[in-house]
């Protein structure tokens, strides 16, 4: 894999000298992309696309929100930020747009952006698992472009490797760990394996909506979306040496398992595997 181009800063504004990153440009350009899939799930449907665009709002605050709080609990010590150096300095938790967005968490902020769609959905009167099914496919679209931000911060990156794709990374950048390693060293690009399995995602998502759109009830996208994105990430954990661990295992895979088994269990449960057939229509 080439060495970025660029570095993490796009360009500058001018007259207000204020940086732009590329971190920030491809979250917005991934959720842009999300919300516009979304548009067309509303629009199939029959719904009216704005409370897509409306929803996008809460989604985004909360979201950001949820994502940030994710990160500051779940920084190790030990590296350049950690829970303890956050709590010294109260101001750096909600400066997270400093550097481009730096420092957030993807299961904040899908719980985040959940609370804020739940929200406008009670206020705009709308059923919230049919919403939520419109988001869930193009949200893997938004990953996997948002995850290109990382090869600009050469971030996400895991373990030492010889593979032909192997990640270049310069030793600013480096793990503490990974300092020693010759100039010449790559890494797997972990950043890379998650989006190009969130884009899998996607087009899964995007033929189950369309092939099975009379027997999905609502709320089932939303849910296998809740059991593909922790499969990844789980196997993504696999190569990050700079994960948050407890108990000797990174609390990423343990909230993916989780997820992975609730959300499992509740497809079966709604498609009548325990306790009989249920009704498995479009309309319930």
């Amino acid at each position: 894999m080439p060495h970025p181009p660029f570095g993490p800063e796009a360009f500058t504004i001018p007259w207000l000298g204020r940086p732009v990153f590329w971190y920030g440009i491809l979250v917005t350009l991934g959720t842009l992309a999300g919300a516009w899939i979304a548009d067309r799930q509303a629009r199939r449907r029959g719904h009216n696309p704005d409370h897509i665009w409306n929803a996008l709002i809460p989604v985004m605050i909360l979201g950001l929100l949820g994502a940030r709080l994710y990160h500051v609990i779940s920084s190790p010590a030990g590296g350049g930020t950690s829970m303890k150096s956050y709590l010294a300095d109260p101001k750096s938790i909600i400066n997270f747009w400093d550097g481009g967005l730096r420092g957030l968490g993807i299961f904040g902020a899908v719980v985040g952006g959940a609370l804020g769609l739940w929200l406008y959905t009670r206020f705009a009167r709308l059923r919230f698992a049919e919403w939520a099914d419109f988001f869930a496919v193009g949200i893997p679209l938004g990953q996997a472009i948002g995850r290109w931000g990382n090869y600009f911060n050469q971030e996400l990156y895991g373990r030492q490797t010889d593979l032909p794709w192997g990640m270049p990374v310069d030793l600013e950048y480096r793990l503490p760990e990974h300092v020693g390693l010759p100039e010449s060293a790559r890494f797997h690009p972990t950043f890379l394996y998650e989006s190009l399995w969130n884009l899998m995602a996607f087009f899964l998502l995007s033929w189950l909506s369309r092939r099975y759109s009379a027997s999905l009830r609502k709320g089932d996208l939303a849910l296998i979306y809740l059991v593909l994105y922790p499969l990844g990430r789980f196997l993504a954990e696999l190569q990050r040496p700079d994960a948050w661990m407890w108990q000797g295992m990174p609390v990423a895979q343990i909230v993916s398992v989780a997820l992975m088994a609730v959300s499992g269990l509740l497809l079966l449960w709604r498609h009548g595997v325990f306790g009989g057939q249920r009704r498995s229509t479009a309309g319930t």
